[in-house]
């Protein structure tokens, strides 16, 4: 129970300079606690000052205390930390107290204690591995580091995205830098400054996708920490990617492709929104990204032409792909859709890939749709340069990647197969007819 106004007359209290003031002993130390009143009649109260004199000689501190209590513990507490100090200077050498004396006065500019100090070095001594802490101060001043704001991974990320979208960015980039950052975001929910280079590698080298998806991870991931140190989240030079391992394409491995009879059960088994995702992916070699930004109006059936823009090519560059006759059957049921051709975002998109697949009974590869489109193309033109004119790519690529890997009567199976006749594809790519 703590004591009342009226125990406090029970309580001895010495006199100094017209204060009164009370010892609290522990060992050889004692600390003085002060005993003051606060306003008058009714609102009148004691409040209690214990002088802190545990940062160092002749360095007073007064701490005060509502409760006698209180400052009685705390007093008690500092008087044996004092006793313990006054114990271990007594066991000191002359050359130990010299010493002491000398950092302390080097300290007091800082108004730090010589605990404070030592702990201190200690922990940077432990993160540096060395006694180089001069060296990382200067270096920490000279990259600007003491005006760093601190923000966290999410807050950068959702910072970026708003900034490209008010720069206008289309909505599909900014759905794919939401998609992809967010899961760096999600594992990295701390200050920017705080992700190093090997905490980006091994989030990098963890990621289960083919080389190339890797790489954009690579670049979008750098462009998010160049804008953090653009804007002072973290210091100069500071951008971990910049260390990471560049990934090459050569890693992507052999081009894989579909058969007519696994593409023909993949649209067989494509809802009626994402049908045409795959027909024009197989039929016509556009890249996912660009079905993703084209409009039902980019798609000219009476003119023969798929029309893709130059916002909407992977390349930046405008083109003209053709539409096979077997393309203009599987899309002439949509002639009068309006809008975009893929209305969800990627998430949705890989929902309806997986449960086409998994309805088909065929495995999903990776582009494989658009590495058919030029594998079969080439095998029917025998044109390098068509192929990549219609794809978007260059005849180098073209000529290196997909020569070879039909023949042409596969290729005449291949665009053959529309929705009048599935069975009859099927049983035809089944035969003997068709050989990769």
């Amino acid at each position: 129970m703590l004591p009342t106004f009226g125990d406090m007359k029970a309580i001895y209290w010495k006199r100094d300079r017209g204060e009164k003031f009370q010892t609290v002993a522990e060992g050889n130390a004692a600390v003085k606690i002060y005993r003051r009143s606060r306003g008058k009649g009714q609102a009148r109260r004691w409040i209690y000052e214990v002088c802190d004199y545990t940062q160092g000689p002749g360095n007073r501190r007064l701490r005060g205390f509502g409760e006698y209590a209180r400052a009685h513990a705390e007093a008690k507490r500092m008087a044996g930390q004092l006793a313990i100090g006054k114990a271990t200077s007594a066991a000191m050498l002359g050359t130990e107290t010299a010493s002491y004396g000398r950092a302390v006065e080097l300290l007091r500019p800082t108004d730090a204690s010589l605990e404070l100090a030592a702990a201190v070095y200690a922990k940077a001594f432990q993160i540096i591995g060395s006694d180089r802490i001069i060296e990382a101060a200067s270096f920490f001043k000279q990259h600007g580091a003491a005006e760093i704001t601190p923000r966290t991974v999410p807050e950068v990320v959702s910072e970026l995205i708003e900034s490209k979208r008010a720069r206008c960015k289309s909505p599909r980039y900014l759905s794919d830098l939401r998609s992809r950052l967010g899961q760096f975001a999600k594992t990295f929910a701390v200050d920017i400054g705080n992700v190093s280079t090997p905490d980006v590698q091994h989030w990098l080298d963890e990621l289960k996708v083919v080389p190339s998806t890797a790489r954009g991870f690579r670049t979008l991931l750098f462009g998010m920490f160049r804008f953090a140190e653009a804007r002072g989240y973290i210091f100069k030079g500071g951008n971990p990617v910049a260390s990471v391992e560049q990934i090459s394409a050569k890693g992507d491995g052999d081009i894989s492709i579909y058969t007519p009879a696994e593409v023909t059960a993949l649209l067989l088994a494509a809802s009626k929104e994402f049908r045409p995702v795959v027909a024009i992916g197989a039929f016509a070699g556009v890249r996912t990204a660009e079905i993703m930004r084209l409009e039902w109006r980019d798609v000219d059936l009476a003119g023969g032409y798929i029309h893709i823009a130059a916002a909407q090519a992977k390349t930046a560059s405008r083109r003209l792909v053709p539409i096979a006759p077997n393309l203009a059957q599987w899309l002439a049921p949509y002639a009068k859709q309006r809008g975009l051709i893929w209305k969800g975002d990627r998430h949705e998109m890989e929902f309806a890939r997986a449960a086409t697949v998994k309805a088909a009974g065929v495995p999903w590869k990776p582009n494989a749709l658009r590495h058919s489109f030029c594998s079969y193309r080439l095998a029917e033109v025998q044109s390098a340069a068509q192929v990549a004119l219609e794809a978007g790519n260059s005849p180098a690529m073209v000529f290196r990647h997909y020569r070879e890997l039909v023949r042409p009567e596969a290729a005449k199976t291949w665009f053959a197969i529309a929705p009048e006749q599935p069975a009859n594809v099927l049983s035809l790519a089944a035969g003997k007819a068709v050989t990769l």
